[in-house]
């Protein structure tokens, strides 16, 4: 089974990525990084040519290739990869959901703080900056939470820490019973 570490952009599912890949042994596969290399474009550009629907699509297929490896996987989802019911349901069935969760205001603070997200990333509404991330955030937060088998609030813990978290709860019982 995945790993899929799903949570809003900035919430850290890239480093934390690195970490487990590391910790586990197992290949990490970063679908906004997959997506940009068959595409030979950054996210922006395929938004601006494709439009959301059109980077969607590209997302869906990035997510089912992935889901299909035979080799249990560390994957960092984008931060919408969750939007679609096509996408939920092949999270649900080849893989365990870690959401890395966080408040808006963090959020907002380390996409400002990394340099590459803002040439990387499109606005995904026409309000852009925290208006933004507080409104898309609360709207997807119910579907993150649905699909989660753990959540772990990020603020305040370094990725190491996190990381940890995961080994720690994949280790568990508690982690065996649920799956």
């Amino acid at each position: 089974m995945h790993l899929y570490l799903i949570g809003y952009r900035g919430s850290g599912k890239s480093t934390v990525g690195r970490l487990l890949a590391q910790a586990l042994d197992r290949p990490l596969v970063d679908t906004d990084d997959w997506i940009e290399s068959s595409q030979e474009k950054t996210i922006r550009e395929i938004f601006a040519e494709r439009g959301e629907a059109g980077f969607r699509d590209l997302e869906q297929t990035a997510v089912s290739q992935v889901a299909s490896f035979p080799d249990p996987s560390v994957v960092a989802l984008g931060g919408g990869a969750i939007l679609r019911p096509a996408n939920q349901q092949t999270l649900r069935t080849t893989g365990a959901c870690v959401w890395l969760d966080a408040s808006a205001e963090f959020l907002y603070e380390r996409i400002c703080a990394d340099s590459s997200s803002g040439d990387r990333r499109p606005n995904l509404t026409d309000r852009g900056g925290f208006a933004e991330v507080s409104e898309v955030l609360a709207a997807r937060r119910p579907v993150y939470n649905d699909l989660a088998k753990l959540t772990i609030n990020v603020e305040g813990k370094s990725a190491d820490e996190v990381a940890r978290e995961i080994v720690d709860w994949l280790n568990s019982a508690d982690h065996h019973s649920a799956s």
